[in-house]
């Protein structure tokens, strides 16, 4: 399958918001009203199904994708526009491979909107992050590493979305190109992780095909919102 045809293969920025996490109407409409191309909603921790409930709704009065990533089966919620199951790829937790992964399949298999999900490969790069933390992520991985894992994801295991999670600190961009290089056609490139100004933004999309902005929308949202047309800019020019 060629992945740039899936319902999320002409994203080139997103914002991914917290359910666990306080945000005004007013932030949330200039979020959503921004350019961005989808909301994803999820979280490492915090996460219910009625604080999930609440924040889809809420965006759902704006005329974008909003998906979700589901990270517990406490926070599935029916209803979204698609639905992202992550795997952490460099992990040696099983259970945070596909551990997990069976167990919600084994309650609600049955219900899933298959056409609408689609398996996001992990690479956790930094280790303070709650993320890290909670699936014993070993970050401590050089380029070398990170391709490595890249390969495996995406011409061995072909997933979908390979994506580069720095988060709660800017990762490096030597790494991020080394990932693009051993990206396999079909798959998409995501980065997340530590970008509070335009400029990182912008830095990112030069060779992730989507780049994920969430924390500074909580604490500098006119940075969090010049991160779309930087990504635009950049993306118009490698078209």
């Amino acid at each position: 399958m060629n992945y740039t045809d899936a319902w999320y293969g002409n994203w080139r920025h997103v914002f991914k918001l917290d359910p666990d996490k306080e945000i005004t109407d007013e932030a949330l409409e200039a979020v959503c009203m921004s350019g961005t191309d989808a909301i994803i909603i999820g979280g490492s921790s915090g996460v219910t199904f009625e604080n999930t409930v609440d924040l889809m709704a809420r965006v759902r009065r704006y005329a974008l994708d909003c998906v979700l990533e589901v990270s517990t089966m406490d926070g599935a919620v029916p209803g979204f526009d698609g639905y992202f199951v992550p795997i952490v790829l460099n992990t040696s937790r099983a259970e945070w491979i596909n551990g997990k992964q069976t167990e919600g399949l084994k309650e609600y298999g049955t219900f899933v909107p298959w056409e609408l999900t689609a398996a996001q490969g992990y690479i956790i790069l930094n280790g303070e992050a709650t993320a890290a933390r909670i699936s014993g992520a070993d970050a401590a991985l050089d380029a070398e590493d990170v391709v490595a894992h890249v390969r495996m994801a995406s011409r061995l295991m072909r997933l979908p979305v390979i994506y580069i999670e720095y988060s709660g600190m800017f990762g490096d961009m030597n790494v991020l190109e080394a990932a693009r290089g051993a990206l396999d056609g079909d798959s998409r490139l995501f980065y997340g992780g530590g970008i509070d100004n335009a400029e990182k933004a912008a830095q990112a999309a030069r060779h992730a095909d989507t780049v994920v902005v969430g924390n500074v929308v909580y604490t500098d949202l006119a940075a969090a919102l010049a991160t779309v047309a930087a990504v635009r800019e950049v993306q118009s020019a490698k078209a």
